[in-house]
């Protein structure tokens, strides 16, 4: 069981990216009014908002920080003017509460870099590593209880960053889901198709924590994922050779951004292989090796 400081920062971090989808989803909100007013459609996420729409969501702020700049309480609907931008006190209405959802969530991750500072696991190593900062850190912390990781493949299959029996990367895909057992309501037992990994981590390691790897500069991790990614054109099933050819299913069989997401996968495998090394010693748990090492005769990892 986890202690009641990890359960009160894994609040505080779920509420946290609750209220960051919040954010995401106004300002997409805001991105289709603006582009519906000059007869476009919109309908993407703001992660992966064009550059157009990126500029759009800067006017935006732009505008709504020129119209309320210097006023003491919010404008009034009879007494408001707007602006080419912000022209209805409807939309000023729309982007405060975007500007107010964004103010408190960069409050709050400000507050994460104080509460992790009590991990030693942070301030030992995670502090150390280019490209994770505190948020990511966090999740680390409250996601994972490294106590259950008694080996590195545990920790990799509870991330998703494990092997299919198909020989693929770990999805949420039907053919990689498991049959689990559980009790109903009613006390009896019953059996449903789920997956087996922690979705919420998974999409932070990927998603977050290895593009920041990668832009900040971090040379040991770059190198992971650029050796790998070179292994990876050359093989003989996903190598570049075969990019395009589609397989009996009609799936292609391989692509350069395959072999990307592949490289990332195992990049975030031997960021979490030395997570483990590091943490399991500081928890005072022991140390396994990894199937390379163990069963294969490898060279441990580092050596």
């Amino acid at each position: 069981m986890k202690d009641k400081n990890v359960n009160a920062l894994s609040e505080l971090v779920r509420g946290l990216y609750d209220l960051q989808d919040l954010r995401m989803q106004t300002g997409n909100r805001i991105v289709s009014e603006f582009k519906a007013r000059l007869g476009q459609s919109a309908s993407v996420k703001e992660d992966d908002l064009d550059p157009e729409a990126q500029q759009i969501l800067q006017d935006i702020r732009r505008a709504y920080k020129r119209l309320t700049d210097g006023v003491k309480t919010f404008p009034k609907m009879r007494s408001f003017k707007g602006d080419s931008i912000i022209s209805d006190w409807t939309q000023l209405c729309l982007v405060a509460t975007y500007v107010d959802l964004d103010a408190q969530e960069q409050k709050h991750f400000r507050r994460l870099k104080a509460i992790v500072e009590r991990f030693p696991i942070y301030t030992k190593w995670l502090k150390s590593i280019k490209g994770i900062g505190p948020a990511i850190a966090a999740i680390l912390i409250t996601e994972i209880d490294i106590r259950k990781a008694r080996y590195p493949s545990s920790l990799w299959a509870y991330a998703g960053l494990d092997v299919a029996p198909d020989g693929t990367g770990r999805t949420n895909h039907k053919e990689h889901q498991v049959m689990r057992r559980y009790i109903d309501k009613q006390g009896n037992e019953q059996e449903c198709r789920g997956i087996t990994f922690n979705p919420f981590l998974k999409s932070k390691l990927l998603g977050v924590a290895a593009g920041s790897l990668l832009r900040c500069g971090n040379e040991h991790y770059a190198a992971i994922y650029s050796d790998y990614k070179h292994r990876m054109e050359s093989h003989i099933k996903w190598g570049s050779q075969n990019d395009g050819i589609k397989d009996a299913d009609g799936k292609i069989v391989a692509s350069k951004l395959r072999r990307h997401r592949q490289a990332l996968r195992y990049t975030m495998k031997m960021f979490l292989l030395d997570l483990y090394l590091q943490w399991r010693p500081m928890a005072g748990l022991p140390v396994s090796d990894s199937y390379a090492v163990a069963k294969l005769g490898q060279r441990k990892h580092g050596t």
